[in-house]
């Protein structure tokens, strides 16, 4: 048997997520569907982490154990020619015996886009959270400070999924602006050791109230402790999540 790395990047956008479901199509859906056509085999991928309906992946991570014998370079090129274009496979890698992308994954990267502006960019709104009012970015980048380090980060957990613990480390996290014309485009980066359920998108919601000025930068500490999810802002649209990287 042999183990398997792949890193796949798509485009969310008409998918149901990650994860096989009983109708809609899923990203795992087409890729097992490609992997069978190409081998013969019907396998299992595992993925880092399940992005739901509308989230993108740059540097999603897959595991899969075969007898194949075909060549890593031949397993990319099928795959690719048996795939949607809105999926990429990047990569196919021999892993350790027993790698398993969930289990044995240290740290992962995220990244969320906002556009700022009263008109939306026509050419990206499949890929940035578009918001009409003004936000303070100089006090989303104090907020976003206050994630750095271990912490109980229950009030950003969606409800749905619950884990054994809700204590995560965040190693760093940026909110910064990455484009000024025709339209302002802004970006929050974080990495940690793991994430919980919509984490990163109910945090970015919270910054967006702190951007907003309806709250203080200091007020992400307080959700932290409070450990309620009521008290903290929306959850931010999934168009504008990517999941940039997992290491291992």
């Amino acid at each position: 048997m042999r183990y398997l790395k792949l890193t796949v990047a798509y485009r969310g956008t008409n998918y149901c997520g990650w994860q096989i479901q009983s109708n809609p199509r899923s990203v795992q859906q087409v890729l097992e569907t490609a992997f069978t056509k190409i081998t013969g085999e019907k396998n299992r991928f595992t993925a880092s982490g399940r992005t739901d309906a509308g989230v993108h992946a740059i540097g999603q991570v897959i595991s899969v154990v075969t007898s194949t014998t075909i060549p890593n370079g031949n397993l990319v090129r099928g795959l690719n020619s048996n795939i949607p274009r809105d999926i990429s496979v990047l990569s196919v890698e021999d892993a350790p015996e027993r790698f398993h992308a969930i289990r044995d994954a240290k740290r992962k990267r995220y990244r969320y886009r906002l556009q700022m502006g009263p008109v939306a960019d026509p050419l990206d709104q499949e890929f940035a959270w578009h918001v009409t009012y003004s936000l303070d970015v100089p006090a989303m980048q104090l907020a976003a400070r206050e994630l750095l380090g271990e912490h109980d980060f229950a009030c950003f957990q969606a409800a749905g999924a619950d884990r054994i613990t809700t204590v995560r480390t965040i190693y760093d996290c940026q909110f910064n602006e990455c484009e000024t014309t025709p339209f302002r485009k802004f970006q929050f980066e974080i990495g940690g050791n793991g994430f919980l359920y919509n984490m990163v998108r109910n945090i970015v919601g919270s910054l967006v109230e702190v951007g907003r000025g309806k709250q203080s930068p200091t007020w992400i500490s307080e959700l932290i402790r409070s450990k309620d999810r009521k008290r903290a802002g929306q959850t931010a649209p999934a168009k504008g999540l990517f999941l940039v990287s997992v290491d291992y």
